[in-house]
């Protein structure tokens, strides 16, 4: 009797303990959509407190453009990335056009080339698009556990089952005429 208490008891703490580690292990949720650090602030909230008002140049470093003093023992330089110096994600080769919108329907946008870096944050809908005749590398970063990515028109216009016409034609303010040939373009190819 006590040898099944103590391995129900084990087993109980066993569960409770990943439950815990599930939640500890989980992405916090944002507390808002954007939060671009105030260095000049004196006020420390969780850090820094976050401007009021921000531009593209608030998502844009220029600073891996320029090559680095790497003449000393070790033949490298470390480009810091912490608040200070370098807090964005987005680096590439080629010419982009990137920029993301606000939940109050601002765009923030800039074109960027190498060297050059952009933020997008976490869970704004953005976008990147080559604006040059050749192609362009990009190493982008996620600050989530398992990242992926998802086309907007992609999967409001070639949903299974499908949104209905009438949705898309309230939230587009186009007739069901356009709905439906937006979503010929997007129909799987047989």
């Amino acid at each position: 009797m006590a040898a099944n208490k103590a391995a129900y008891l084990s087993l109980l703490y066993m569960a409770l303990g990943l439950v815990l580690l599930a939640i500890v292990s989980a992405d916090p949720d944002l507390l808002q959509d954007v939060c671009v650090a105030d260095l000049s602030s004196g006020v420390k909230v969780n850090g820094f407190t976050c401007k009021e008002n921000i531009s593209a140049e608030d998502f844009f470093f220029v600073g891996l453009a320029k090559p680095g003093l790497t003449n000393n023992t070790f033949g490298s330089l470390v480009t810091a990335a912490n608040v200070q110096k370098d807090p964005r994600t987005q680096h590439l080769g080629g010419q982009l056009d990137v920029g993301f919108i606000t939940t109050a329907n601002v765009l923030i946008s800039k074109t960027i080339k190498v060297g050059e870096t952009f933020v997008f944050p976490k869970g704004l809908v953005h976008f990147q698009k080559n604006n040059g005749q050749v192609p362009a590398a990009v190493i982008a970063a996620f600050n989530s556990q398992l990242p992926g990515t998802q086309s907007i028109a992609a999967t409001l216009f070639s949903a299974q089952p499908p949104v209905p016409d009438h949705v898309l034609t309230m939230a587009f303010q186009v007739g069901t005429k356009e709905v439906r040939k937006i979503k010929s373009r997007f129909a799987p190819k047989k």
